[in-house]
């Protein structure tokens, strides 16, 4: 694609590396088959495509983010399908960045969507607070009919239950059960502490049983994606470098072989740190930083899954295995979930369109419930077809999208392997086997 910046305009680090994307583009559309938003709304804007035309016009002219481009570059769930089937390897995550970032800086949003944005970025990264929130939602659940389209969406997020903190999100050291093979650290996350904290407490159970000392370090909090995909850098970066400076003191101390993190949105960030920290004095630790983050299931099949007594001994269930955007697109880690699951002794099958968003993407479900919901019934309907008795996930959000309509649990990867390698069975698939067995025929006593 011709770029028309000038000199000046490219002496800027940020505009220099968009017009370095711009111009791998060639127009070919294939972006368009895969984009989620494009088979929802059939509109050439909502596509890939035509995003980057509307970022390229709106940054080469250097003018303030209008109301098209802003109602089109909003609709993008920064799932990255794009980023997978592109031939010519634009790098459209880093471009749709910076328009957000372009966005939050040039454009006066109405007020409802300025509130929004604003309490969502002040509450999701904390648990307490996030907490809280559920809290309140859970006793305006009653209301939710009445309630604009929005707000039903935060609503119906809240779960039946609100979780408490646990212990093993608290800084410190988990010492390894078996002989001891790594030293890592674990980002326990943010809005996973307040919606599923059992989640890092079956991490840890894993890795530690697997040789790995596991460390929660002093410091660290949320990964910052939530607010760099508002293009809110300030609160993005400042939630990053307290990351960095908390992983970098324990990598300078007793060393860290691996960063693991079990949430594929918060791994997608951590590892572009490097990116967001260009040129800034962090840039060193940041770039030392995401080169050690590791999905946990990455991890997993490098040290290789020990199973009790060598075999299998969980029940052979179907699992339906739900490949979150940012894990296989982000990422680009595809097979490693599901190699684990199948050598934990589980049937894997994936559902037709795998590469397709749930609809979840960080807030995009809040923001933008109507598309969120159409993209939620199409995967749980493919989900549905495959008859699973659990459906198996490593993304809390892809988890509360899909929990919320799908007739399965919905359980962390992470889970299903703990209880397979001698955790407990994971507490909403529990309830499912249990209710299996009340139901199963009883065997008649036989007469003498």
């Amino acid at each position: 694609m011709q770029t028309l910046f000038t000199p000046e305009q490219l002496r800027d680090p940020a505009i220099a590396h968009s017009n370095k994307i711009l111009r791998a583009c060639v127009h070919c559309g294939f972006c368009t088959a895969t984009c989620p938003t494009y088979q929802v709304l059939g509109d050439e804007l909502d596509s890939p495509r035509g995003r980057i035309y509307l970022i390229k016009e709106m940054l080469e002219s250097g003018r303030p983010a209008d109301e098209k481009v802003v109602r089109h570059v909003d609709r993008c769930l920064s799932c990255l399908a794009c980023m997978s089937t592109c031939p010519s390897g634009v790098h459209y995550m880093h471009l749709v960045d910076h328009a957000r970032e372009h966005i939050e800086k040039t454009y006066r949003r109405p007020l409802a969507d300025r509130a929004l944005r604003a309490v969502l970025a002040r509450i999701l990264p904390y648990p307490n607070r996030f907490r809280l929130a559920m809290l309140g939602a859970k006793l305006a659940r009653p209301l939710s009919p009445i309630l604009p389209a929005r707000l039903r969406a935060m609503l119906a997020i809240a779960p039946a239950e609100i979780a408490g903190p646990i212990p093993e999100d608290q800084p410190g050291v988990t010492p390894a059960t078996t002989p001891r093979k790594r030293r890592v650290a674990l980002l326990t996350g943010c809005a996973q502490r307040a919606l599923d904290p059992e989640i890092n407490a079956a991490t840890i159970r894993l890795l530690t049983r697997h040789g790995c000392e596991v460390v929660v370090a002093e410091g660290m909090g949320c990964c910052g994606a939530l607010t760099h995909h508002m293009g809110k850098t300030d609160l993005s970066h400042g939630s990053a470098a307290a990351n960095i400076r908390a992983w970098t003191k324990e990598i300078e101390g007793d060393g860290l072989d691996a960063i693991v993190i079990n949430t594929s949105g918060c791994g997608t960030t951590v590892k572009d740190y490097g990116h967001m920290f260009a040129g800034d004095p962090m840039e060193g630790d940041a770039t030392r930083v995401a080169g050690l983050a590791r999905d946990i299931s990455e991890l997993m099949e490098e040290i290789g899954l020990d199973l009790p007594g060598g075999e299998p001994v969980v029940p052979p269930l179907r699992v339906a295995y739900h490949s979150a955007c940012s894990l296989q697109h982000g990422q680009q880690v595809k097979e490693a979930p599901k190699v684990l699951l199948r050598e934990a002794g589980f049937e894997v099958r994936e559902p037709r369109d795998p590469h397709l968003c749930c609809g979840s993407a960080g807030t995009y479900n809040l923001m933008q419930p109507e598309i969120a919901g159409e993209l939620r019934d199409r995967k749980v309907a493919t989900l549905a077809a495959i008859s699973p008795d659990v459906i198996a996930a490593g993304n809390i959000g892809c988890m509360m999208q899909i929990g919320a309509a799908a007739g399965a649990p919905v359980i962390h990867t992470v889970q299903l392997l703990d209880w397979a390698t001698g955790g407990p069975v994971p507490a909403g698939l529990a309830e499912r086997l249990a209710a299996t067995a009340a139901k199963a025929p009883q065997r008649q006593p036989e007469t003498v």
